[in-house]
């Protein structure tokens, strides 16, 4: 049997490209060794934030439900069940990613795929091994967390994120290693539940994919919630203890000693390349491990392809969904195609964090002159009578065409606001078109309107 295309890995990027590529009238196979969905649902995005709406709801229940005169009184946390319902949620959509599989008439390769040639795929399932003869091939085999050298995973007292969605309790202290996305958000969870949490970061602030004027207020608001930053700070060894881990740390000139019942190593990720024939048929990598594509996202052997977390780029789950998309229809002689400069970021803490385009200090670096404007959720309706007017959006724009640079949004839904955004962004909108867009009153997606007209030094609601 000889397929058009066999996709590697059933990620986001992997199960999208092979629903597209059966549409588009080709015979599909997809090899998956671990479950359907990949990392992003089984170990990443969906089981986090099943997560970090169970301890949000605690949250609130537990600090904010007074002021709606709601009394919660006897209020108590069940981890077991937390960690039951995350489990259920994951079911629920692999069960969803097998269907489509099966609706589209794609051969469904349990097993470690390893590419012979650019013809010839074989296959470790165990027991035995079978080759695949397909026309085209396209690796799309995600990525694996990073770590420390001086810091085995052991899942007990050192944990990666795939640990810290597992925890049977809460634990009484956690040190998070990394204040990026991964670290907020998991160390949002445990916080939320009663961990003492403490954030090692090694740059001046949290989350600086973002400007200043968004992270030092996101900063505030979690320490409020409960969470130490340690900021400037380098982790320079580690040492088990009866009770948990001792870690030793440098700021400035000054060592530290800190000690908790878990570490969490939230330093990044890296791309799944290891065991895929890679070095043997001498697919070209960068400096930094991730496998060099062309434009048509083809690598130096022609005939074999690579998308999403194991090529250069943001390792984020839509970025790869978008590359499948148009990485199958190029295969197909159609104009597939990715706009890398409106790729929306979030970090989905209490409140989010969410942004598209350029940051202020970038525009200035690439020569443009800005015009910036900030809006606070303290003025928006919706925001203060639903009691979460925490934030802030920023809007960045070209001060001579008035086209829309980037934007930045902390508060409650950003993730959703920042669609908007994004939309506005890919068809090259000004601040003028989106201040001259009726929104619906009161919504907080007024508060990106006003941010526009803040921009435009036209203010009306400050």
């Amino acid at each position: 049997m000889e397929f058009d295309l066999i996709v590697i890995g059933a990620g986001p990027g992997g199960y999208t490209a092979a629903i597209k590529a059966s549409q588009l009238g080709m015979k599909t196979a997809i090899i998956e060794k671990k479950s359907l969905g990949g990392t992003c649902l089984n170990v990443g995005c969906i089981p986090s934030k099943a997560l970090l709406s169970s301890s949000e709801l605690y949250q609130q229940a537990k600090n904010h439900f007074g002021i709606h005169g709601i009394n919660t009184e006897g209020l108590s946390v069940d981890v077991a069940t937390m960690m039951k319902r995350k489990d259920g949620v994951i079911k629920k959509m692999a069960s969803g990613i097998d269907y489509l599989i099966k609706k589209n008439n794609i051969e469904h390769i349990s097993g470690a795929g390893r590419i012979i040639n650019s013809n010839e795929i074989e296959v470790d399932q165990g027991t035995k091994k079978k080759r695949f003869k397909t026309k085209r091939i396209l690796i799309a085999t995600g990525s694996n967390v990073s770590g420390l050298p001086f810091l085995d995973y052991d899942g007990k007292t050192v944990l990666s994120s795939d640990h810290a969605i597992a925890l049977e309790k809460a634990p009484d202290s956690m040190i998070v290693i990394g204040g990026g996305a991964i670290g907020l958000e998991l160390g949002s969870v445990w916080a939320r539940l009663g961990t003492k949490v403490d954030v090692i970061e090694s740059l001046p602030r949290i989350a600086a994919i973002f400007d200043e004027d968004v992270t030092h207020p996101l900063q505030k608001l979690l320490q409020k919630q409960g969470i130490k930053f340690h900021l400037n700070t380098l982790v320079e060894s580690a040492e088990k203890t009866e009770t948990g881990i001792k870690l030793t740390v440098s700021k400035e000139d000054k060592k530290i000693e800190l000690e908790a019942e878990k570490v969490l190593v939230a330093v990044g990720r890296k791309p799944n390349t290891n065991d895929l024939g890679v070095t043997e048929l001498q697919i070209e990598l960068d400096e930094r491990g991730y496998i060099r594509t062309d434009a048509d996202w083809q690598t130096n052997i022609p005939g074999i392809y690579a998308i999403g977390d194991v090529v250069a780029g943001p390792m984020l789950a839509h970025k790869a969904e978008q590359e499948a998309i148009a990485v199958v229809e190029r295969m197909a002689g159609k104009a597939g195609l990715v706009n890398y400069k409106t790729i929306p970021w979030v970090v989905y803490t209490s409140p989010e964090v969410a942004a598209v385009g350029l940051t202020e200090q970038e525009a200035k670096d690439k020569g443009f002159e800005t015009a910036t404007g900030v809006f606070p959720f303290q003025a928006n309706g919706r925001a203060v009578a639903g009691a979460h007017s925490d934030g802030l959006a920023k809007i960045i724009s070209d001060k001579k065409t008035d086209r829309v640079l980037g934007v930045q949004i902390l508060s409650t839904n950003a993730s959703e606001l920042i669609a908007e955004a994004v939309l506005l962004m890919e068809f090259e909108g000004s601040t003028e078109d989106l201040a001259r867009t009726i929104h619906a009153h009161p919504t907080m997606s007024e508060g990106l309107r006003e941010a526009a007209h803040v921009t435009m030094g036209e203010p009306l609601h400050l």
